[in-house]
């Protein structure tokens, strides 16, 4: 006579873990009969995965202690022990399991364990009861005397009610591990939701104050140059619109392409030089290959007035400003830069540059960054280092 046990039979942990922990679908939950809700919840633990896991357990269990016997009886008969014992030992493994799966779907978590758990420890002392009657109505081997059959039951009421209590625990425990590590699975979701809305709304605000500030000193010198040159004021004011035309929409979104930085850097450029002539020269190089890079809106502009109103604007004979877009490795690297007289002091502590950083440390953290440095024979040069695969679309933030 020969045993094959194939192990591929045998349940994995995680299948097990699996069959006891698995939620139902709120759908399903909300829209299930009483019945069909106990139903769920007793199969959930009484399953073929949970009864194979008993059977196993028992025939190991039977197993273990029949292995210092084989020296002393043959192999037929000490098969014959473990198919018997193993017999008498699933009958108390099953009742033990169900009794779990009815307590499980008939007392919730609500109730409480001052409630909850004496009703189990009923329902594992009714079960393993029965289990004791069934295995004595199984059993070959009639008990010596009453006292003999009494002690017996006793001992397999208790050992049963005890496994069926800690397998009781451990269920519950692992239910609540699994609900648990959802919530914070759902806390996490909500906190890369919050972060990232925040991110958003912070880069509006610092987009915000971007704006007037930059508009304002454009109007600022429209009507400064109103005030001199009427003429040269409505050519002026009508190159603004067209600027403007092509700079607002770009305003509202969270990012654009390099290209259309460098052309309103260009159109900008062409305002201001109508009212400064001669005293404004300027230079632009941007790689053909670079163009769709993505960088926050207004960037450029940013650096450039503050290029012309900190380094040519104190200087009679103005100066150039060249702004220069290149690869180096992994980044592009973006300059502005002028011979003018420089900034009082290069911590770049104004409301352009301070925003600036910050926009560049919100959108790409610290793969993106700007520094200042002096030009020679004089002036300043104003560098951004951009990642060089931020290459998506532009989204927009509303509707232009």
């Amino acid at each position: 006579m020969r045993i094959i046990i194939r192990l591929e039979s045998i349940p994995s942990i995680m299948e097990m873990t699996t069959a006891l922990t698995q939620p139902a679908a709120p759908s399903q939950a909300a829209e299930s009969t009483p019945a069909e809700t106990f139903a769920r919840k007793f199969r959930r633990i009484f399953n073929f995965t949970t009864v194979a896991l008993v059977f196993w357990l028992c025939f190991t269990f039977v197993v273990a202690s029949l292995l210092k016997l084989l020296a002393v009886m043959s192999l037929e008969e000490w098969l014959f022990m473990v198919a018997y014992l193993t017999r008498q030992f699933l009958a108390s493994g099953l009742l033990a399991l169900a009794a779990t799966a009815l307590g499980s779907a008939l007392l919730p978590e609500r109730l409480g364990p001052r409630v909850r758990w004496p009703a189990m420890v009923v329902l594992l002392v009714i079960a393993s009861s029965l289990s004791a009657f069934v295995r004595l109505w199984m059993s070959r081997y009639p008990m010596t005397s009453p006292r003999e059959t009494a002690s017996w039951f006793v001992d397999v009421v208790v050992l049963w009610t005890v496994i069926g209590v800690m397998a009781y625990g451990l269920i519950g425990s692992i239910g609540r591990q699994a609900a648990a590590r959802r919530r914070l699975g759902q806390q996490i979701a909500e906190r890369s939701a919050l972060a990232a809305s925040a991110l958003e709304a912070r880069l509006t605000v610092l987009q915000a104050q971007i704006e007037p500030h930059f508009l304002f000193n454009t109007l600022a010198n429209v009507r400064r140059l109103c005030e001199v040159d009427r003429e040269r004021g409505r050519n002026m004011l009508g190159s603004l619109l067209e600027y403007l035309r092509a700079a607002l929409p770009a305003m509202r979104r969270s990012s654009t392409a390099l290209a259309q930085e460098f052309d309103l850097v260009r159109a900008y450029l062409s305002v201001l030089q109508q009212r400064m002539g001669e005293r404004l020269r300027f230079e632009l190089e941007l790689s053909d290959r670079l163009g769709e890079v993505q960088i926050p809106p207004l960037i450029l502009p940013t650096l450039v007035e503050n290029a012309i109103r900190h380094g040519l604007g104190p200087l009679p004979e103005g100066g150039t400003i060249r702004v220069r877009a290149c690869r180096e490795g992994d980044q592009v690297l973006v300059s502005v830069a002028d011979d003018g007289a420089g900034f009082q002091g290069t911590s770049g502590s104004g409301v352009g540059l301070a925003n600036t950083r910050a926009r560049l440390a919100a959108r790409f953290g610290g793969t993106a960054s700007l520094e200042l440095r002096s030009n020679e024979p004089r002036g300043v040069v104003v560098e951004v280092r951009l990642p060089a695969d931020r290459v998506q679309a532009a989204p927009e933030l509303y509707p232009v």
